[in-house]
Parts: structure tokens; C-alpha cells; sequence
């Protein structure tokens, strides 16, 4: 049976949200949450019949806050608010981030302090329970204020509009209310303003970025050990002792896992004594670059995982008579912590980029471009210009999204943090270096093969096979880009690092041992 998960009582964390929206965990709305649910709901209603004027509840939005709205026009100013703020533009985002936001906006509410009423988020779970996932656009949020234009078609679908996914097609919110004899839901005071205010948009894309980025760091130091052991380097930079004197954990964490991934490699042990003194940076200094994106990914998922446990809209109903207008919904802190893994990711990128072009030059006992017939073959050459073009476009994505800020709200809302463009900007960057990871891999698995007789660790040879149930080795030149898609996809569905993980725990190695932190 799937593990509960109880909405605004327990703590929710990365892995957690993964296994809400892919359908390994449920969550539900215990007594607890119900009560204090309905008891915030209860606030507000006072409000409305005490006449207490509360943003949001019975005054404007925004520069209009100061326009007093009347009894029987706070339900009907609810509704506008989803409606108005339905201005989102491009492409809808991927569904699973969505369904990650239904299931934020969930454990937000439900914590208490947002005056909704429990047949709303009843009908959000029928959402996410039902995979009805709402469309919503990509750009529009400026990341504050909440993520309003993408909150606000997310949930266009409780009155009746908009349009939702369901089974791999689009239709109509009101089609699809029908076939399921469902009515759309009328809001009451302040619900719509308490649906559209948060960060669950910045939110959703931070969790993506959580768990893609962790892959490829796991990836990236499985697949710069092949590089290293094509290349005939030494595994003397990775030593324990070297890594004490600079004990950065994200360091300290990949020479251990490279020391690991090394252990009894008779390619290791046959140019024990050739005299080379040093490697070129990107081998040697894998715990050096790989751990200051890993120190970058652990600052995500730390600020990620308060986010998920946050109450993120505006005002707060702290109890009866007692609400704060604040700033909880700007997404600074995200916004920050967003860009920073954004460069950490491509840094991984341009470093595996470079391991690329070292397999490729003909040197170490390596035939130039990894074939023997170059000439009439291109070899590998044209492969590296993916990787090339892939690192510079990912360069082209490090402006800092967080460094700009136009106001808007006539001025009311004069600073914003862009962290809507932050976390869609990370996971472009993820999507170029998961290809370019993949590249790296399968030069890595052609360059290894140059080494035979001789064999590399279990561990590694173990990810040289998985590779090649995929991809064949290269005897001349063929569509390169078949070959790069079947590895992308085996990096991208996290099956390779699961696969390669999997087979170390079978031999007694676990390769982040002593390092709890970094796993998801």
C-alpha cells in the first residue's frame, strides 16, 4: 500500500512531492487539517459580515487596494480575480510540474492561515487524484505578488473555465466537468486571491530542478571516472587526504565517489609508472568542480524544502481579528538559490564539454576522433560541436534572472524577483546537459573500448554494458544522433545512475556513504 502523506500537518520534502505526483504516495486531509481549515474559513466569513476591511477580502487588488468592495460583491470579486489574472502567455508548462503545483497549493492551504473552504481543496485532490491536471502557460509571473497569471489558470478549471490534460489530450474544463457530472465550484471571500498568491509556480520548477540536477550530478562523476580511465589519468587527485586540507562536503563527497567508482581497475594499475605527473584540470579536478555544483544543488534543496512547508499568500489569517498583510508570497529567495544552481548546472556542462574534446585529440594510446579509419571517417569529431554549441547556449542562460526587477501594479508592487524566469531558465539548462552528459557517455564507452584487453572497475565496466544494450560500439561513421537520443533518454528517465547505483549497493558500495545530506 502507497505511504499517506497527511496535507498541512507533515513536513513535505522533495522526495515526498515526487511520490505525490507520480502516484507512489497519497495525500489526504486529516481531522486535524479539516479543523483548522474550516476555522480560518470562519475568520474570514466574520470579517465579511463585521464589515472589517482586509485586503483582498472586501478591498481591490493591488494598486486598487484601497477600493472598498461591498458584502454581496466579495464572492463576485473571487471569481474576477481568476479571471483578470488569466494572462499567461507561451507554451503549457510540462504536466507533472503543474500537477506539483496543484500539490504545493494544497499543503499550503491546508495549513490554515488562508481562509479557504474545504470543498475547494476537496475538488484541487479530485484534481490530482483524477491526473485532470489544469493548462497552464509558461510566461507571465513576474514572481511576485505570488505567481499570479500561472496560479490563476491553474485553478480557472474550480469555476468552470479554462482548459485541462486528461489521459494525453486537452479539452475544455467544462467538457470535462460534464463527463465526470461535476459542477464548478463557487469561491468564497478572499478564495481566489488565496488561490492566485504564492510561489508554487518558481515552487514546482525548484522541485524539477532538485531532482534533475541531482541526477546529473550523479551522472557527471560516474561518467568523468570512464573519461578518466580512457584517458589512462590517475586517481592520486582524488585522495582523502588531499581533500581534508579544503573539506568543502560537495568536494570531499565526489573524490570519494571517484575513489570508489576506481577501486581495483586494471586499467588503473597498468601506467601506474608512465611518468605523467599531472592531467589536464578537467580530470583532476572533478571533486573541485563537480563538489562546488553539488555545495550549489544541497543550498537548493534546503531553500526548496522550507518553500514546500511555507505559507506563501497574502494576508495571513492568524485567528480571529488577527490577519498580516506581508510579503510572504515574493519569491526572492527562491529566486536567488534558482540562478545559483542554474550556473552550477552549466558549469558541469562546460567541464564534461572538455573531457569531450581531451577523448578526441589521439593522445594517451587514444586513435585521433576514436576511430581507425578516420579521413573517410569523421570519427567523433562532429559530436563534440553538440557539446560545444550545447555549453555555449547554456552560457547564454546564466544571466541572473533574479538581478532584474520592472515594477509593476502602477508602482504598489515595485520590486519583483523574476524567480518565475529563474526556475524555468535551471531546467533549459538541465535539458542541454542531459545531452551533453550523454555525449560524454558515449565517447566515454567508444574511448573505453581502446583499452582492451585490460578492464576498468566492476562498477564501471557494469555502466559500459548498460550502455551498450542501447548503443553499439562505432566501427566508421553512422547517425550519431540516434545514438546520442538513446543514451539522453536513459540519463533523462534517471535509469542509468539508478541502474549504475543499484549495482554498487549489490557489491556492499555505497558511493554517498557518510554524506546523508546529498541525497534527494
Amino acid at each position: 500500500m502507497n505511504p499517506t502523506f497527511n496535507y498541512g500537518i507533515d513536513q513535505l520534502t522533495v522526495a515526498k512531492t515526487i511520490a505525490l505526483a507520480n502516484g507512489s504516495a497519497k495525500g489526504i486531509l486529516s481531522a486535524q487539517a479539516i479543523q483548522k481549515i474550516n476555522s480560518s474559513q470562519q475568520h474570514v466569513q466574520n470579517i465579511v459580515e463585521h464589515n472589517t476591511t482586509v485586503y483582498g477580502v472586501n478591498t481591490g487588488f493591488g494598486i486598487l487596494a484601497n477600493t472598498k468592495i461591498s458584502e454581496e460583491d466579495t464572492i463576485t470579486l473571487q471569481h474576477k480575480i481568476l479571471q483578470s489574472h488569466s494572462v499567461g502567455v507561451g507554451d503549457p508548462i510540462p504536466i507533472q510540474v503543474a500537477k506539483i503545483m496543484l500539490i504545493t497549493k494544497v499543503h499550503a492551504l491546508a495549513q490554515g492561515f488562508s481562509g479557504v473552504q474545504i470543498k475547494t481543496l476537496h475538488r484541487i485532490l479530485w484534481h490530482i487524484e483524477n491526473d485532470v491536471i489544469p493548462v497552464v502557460p509558461e510566461k507571465g509571473s513576474v514572481g511576485a505578488s505570488g505567481d499570479l497569471a500561472p496560479l490563476a489558470h491553474l485553478f480557472l478549471p474550480l469555476i468552470g473555465l479554462g482548459e485541462v490534460f486528461y489521459k494525453g489530450q486537452k479539452y475544455k474544463t467544462h467538457e470535462l466537468l460534464e463527463r465526470f457530472e461535476l459542477s464548478a465550484i463557487q469561491l468564497g471571500p478572499k478564495e481566489g486571491l488565496a488561490l492566485i498568491n504564492g510561489t508554487q509556480f518558481i515552487l514546482s520548477f525548484a522541485v524539477k530542478a532538485v531532482q534533475r540536477m541531482h541526477n546529473c550530478l550523479e551522472a557527471a562523476d560516474i561518467i568523468g571516472a570512464m573519461s578518466l580511465e580512457s584517458l589512462t589519468g590517475t586517481k592520486a587527485p582524488f585522495d582523502e587526504r588531499l581533500h581534508d586540507l579544503r573539506p568543502f562536503a560537495g568536494n570531499k563527497l565526489v573524490a570519494q565517489r571517484l575513489r570508489l567508482l576506481l577501486t581495483d581497475s586494471d586499467i588503473m594499475q597498468s601506467h601506474i609508472d608512465c611518468g605523467r605527473v599531472q592531467d589536464p584540470y578537467s580530470l583532476r579536478c572533478m571533486p573541485q568542480v563537480h563538489g562546488a555544483s553539488r555545495n550549489a544543488w544541497l543550498h537548493l534543496k534546503e531553500l526548496t524544502e522550507i518553500e514546500l512547508n511555507a505559507v506563501t499568500d497574502n494576508p495571513i489569517i492568524l485567528g480571529e481579528n488577527d490577519t498580516i498583510s506581508g510579503g510572504n508570497f515574493h519569491g526572492q529567495p527562491l529566486a536567488l538559490v534558482l540562478d545559483y544552481a542554474c550556473f552550477a548546472s552549466a558549469e558541469i556542462g562546460n567541464i564534461s564539454d572538455r573531457r569531450c574534446y581531451l577523448l578526441l585529440e589521439g593522445k594517451w594510446g587514444l586513435p585521433l576522433l576514436l576511430m581507425n579509419n578516420v579521413g573517410l571517417n569523421s570519427g567523433f569529431m562532429i559530436p563534440q560541436y553538440t557539446t560545444a554549441a550545447l555549453v555555449s547556449e547554456n552560457k547564454t542562460l546564466c544571466f541572473p534572472s533574479s538581478a532584474d526587477s520592472i515594477p509593476t501594479s502602477l508602482g504598489q508592487e515595485d520590486h519583483v524577483s523574476m524567480g518565475s524566469i529563474s526556475g524555468r531558465k535551471v531546467n533549459r539548462v538541465l535539458d542541454n546537459l542531459e545531452y551533453i552528459l550523454a555525449i560524454e557517455l558515449l565517447t566515454a564507452c567508444q574511448a573505453i573500448e581502446f583499452r582492451r584487453p585490460l578492464k576498468s572497475s566492476a562498477i564501471l565496466e557494469f555502466a559500459h554494458k548498460h550502455v551498450r544494450e542501447f548503443v553499439g560500439f562505432a566501427e566508421e561513421d553512422r547517425i550519431f544522433a540516434d545514438d546520442i537520443n538513446s543514451i539522453t533518454n536513459i540519463i533523462k528517465d534517471f535509469s542509468f545512475v539508478e541502474k549504475v547505483n543499484g549495482f554498487a549497493m549489490g557489491r556492499n558500495v555505497e558511493l554517498n556513504e557518510n554524506f546523508a545530506d546529498f541525497r534527494i
